[in-house]
């Protein structure tokens, strides 16, 4: 039964995602941007369904299995102010930039801003590398689901295939418009079925005081954050939120939008989603500990399923299962579309490969390039699943970490005149320089921090890029105002 709604739950979504091609309008602009026609409520949708992934939901409540509450401050409450601010500041002015000069990608819009090849292409393969990361925390996320709600009859492997399979189809046929459809119904369905996760669990230990009063005598730290965290690692926790901004997904969705007037309910309304999916994860991965003590490690991301499975047996499991899922595929779906995008428009048509005389691509060929790329990327994504076993946590901290580093391109770009390519090249290079020290140390030392004092890495290489991108663009030429005007109109 509960393998039996799981399938049926994929093939709706599956369903979903393909009728949007009867919309298609054949064009380059509507598979990878949905011609632009994105309003409040999908886009709202869209923007958390794709930033909530398994990291979420199993990473959160396997975080939360070792280390307590404080797991939710380290990135709920971080998420909840940061991430509206960015969308403020941020997300109006890429979607005027976008719809004026017809961006399509991010590094499309960072070459056309300092007017170097060079550093697009750069940016293309950092983005990749931090991306792909990311694409295995779904993909493993949605393995470890179904091989723990059928009790290790389904192994891993399988429910990884499976669930890519189901995105790869309904990306490659329904595009960006069929992934935003997707990401509505998914993230309503991952909201809802994780608030009755919560509720039946609760229920059936007793009510949540119960259970919460069960944890205090068996591990009262896990209730109290200086347990656990030190001040200095919540503080600087809060920088990695600000990964948002350089999110190459969530720049695409906010290019989708129908009008400026279309961010102001994902603004207002983000924190509150926020809340709605993180505290059922942090709190049932702490009381995951009464019923499955021990776990050590990366066992933790399965806590939640595990208790699916326990308390919810049969239909329910079921559905809760299918909630998990959802989650997992809502970012998988747009993270692999904006590489798609990237590797179509930024390296295939921009330098003009496919083509007898250096010309861009049809509409049709750069759909179907963009497909086949997809395809590519699965295929990797899926073969590193089947090797790498971490944390999903801390591999997501990690991607968020390189993605945060990059934050003062974005802010240059946007808002300081006098920034150059020098400036941006110096962004790039010191953020990767540093994530991969500091990388090295964190998979060396698990729970690694700088100077043992609590400080994240995310911090130093932030500090350090923006400090990059000021001095690399005072000392070199600022840009000629003519071009200027493009991007600062009077």
């Amino acid at each position: 039964m509960t393998l039996t709604i799981i399938f049926l739950y994929l093939a709706a979504v599956f369903a979903i995602g393909t009728l949007s091609h009867r919309l298609l309008r054949g064009t380059g602009e509507d598979f990878f941007l949905a011609s632009r026609t994105i309003g409040p409520f999908v886009l709202l949708m869209s923007l958390f369904g794709t930033h909530m992934t398994a990291f979420s939901l199993l990473g959160a409540s396997g975080e939360a299995y070792h280390h307590g509450v404080g797991v939710f401050s380290l990135m709920a409450s971080s998420s909840a102010l940061v991430v509206p601010l960015a969308f403020l500041f941020l997300a109006p002015r890429v979607w005027r930039l976008g719809e004026r000069h017809g961006y399509l990608t991010q590094v499309e819009f960072f070459r056309d801003r300092w007017q170097s090849d060079a550093l697009g292409l750069l940016l293309f393969l950092v983005m990749v590398a931090l991306l792909v990361p990311y694409l295995l925390i779904g993909i493993k996320g949605g393995g470890i689901t179904l091989a723990q709600i059928t009790g290790g009859a389904t192994p891993e492997w399988v429910g990884s295939v499976l669930m890519s399979v189901v995105v790869l189809g309904y990306v490659s046929i329904g595009g960006l418009r069929g992934t935003a459809w997707v990401n509505t119904f998914q993230t309503l369905v991952f909201m809802a079925l994780g608030a009755t996760t919560f509720f039946l669990i609760t229920h059936k230990l007793g009510g949540l005081g119960a259970a919460m009063e069960r944890v205090t005598q068996a591990s009262p730290d896990l209730l109290a954050r200086s347990g656990h965290i030190a001040p200095l690692q919540l503080f600087t926790y809060l920088a990695i939120p600000l990964s948002v901004a350089m999110f190459p997904h969530i720049f695409m969705h906010w290019l989708t939008a129908k009008s400026e007037a279309s961010f102001r309910l994902p603004i207002v309304a983000y924190p509150i989603c926020v809340a709605i999916v993180w505290v059922p994860s942090v709190v049932l991965g702490i009381l995951g500990n009464l019923d499955f003590p021990g776990l050590v490690g990366p066992q933790a991301n399965s806590v939640l399923v595990m208790m699916i499975a326990k308390y919810a047996p049969g239909a329910m499991a079921g559905l809760l299962a299918a909630g998990v899922l959802a989650a997992v595929m809502s970012s998988l779906d747009s993270q692999v579309l904006s590489l798609s995008t990237m590797f179509t428009r930024d390296i295939v048509n921009h330098y003009g490969f496919l083509t007898r005389h250096g010309d861009r691509l049809g509409d049709r060929q750069s759909v179907l390039v963009g497909r086949i790329f997809v395809v590519a990327i699965f295929a990797i994504t899926l073969a590193l699943a089947l090797t790498v076993d971490r944390s999903l946590f801390k591999l997501g901290v990690w991607c968020f970490t390189g993605f945060a580093a990059l934050t003062p391109l974005i802010v240059a770009a946007l808002y300081w005149k006098r920034s150059t390519r020098t400036g941006a090249f110096s962004t790039i290079l010191v953020a990767a320089g540093l994530w991969i020290y500091f990388f090295g140390k964190g998979w060396e030392e698990p729970g690694y921090t700088v100077l043992g004092r609590g400080i994240m890495p995310v911090a130093v290489i932030l500090a350090a890029s923006s400090v990059a991108m000021v001095i690399g663009s005072l000392l070199t030429k600022p840009p000629p105002e003519k071009h200027l005007t493009r991007f600062f109109p009077e």
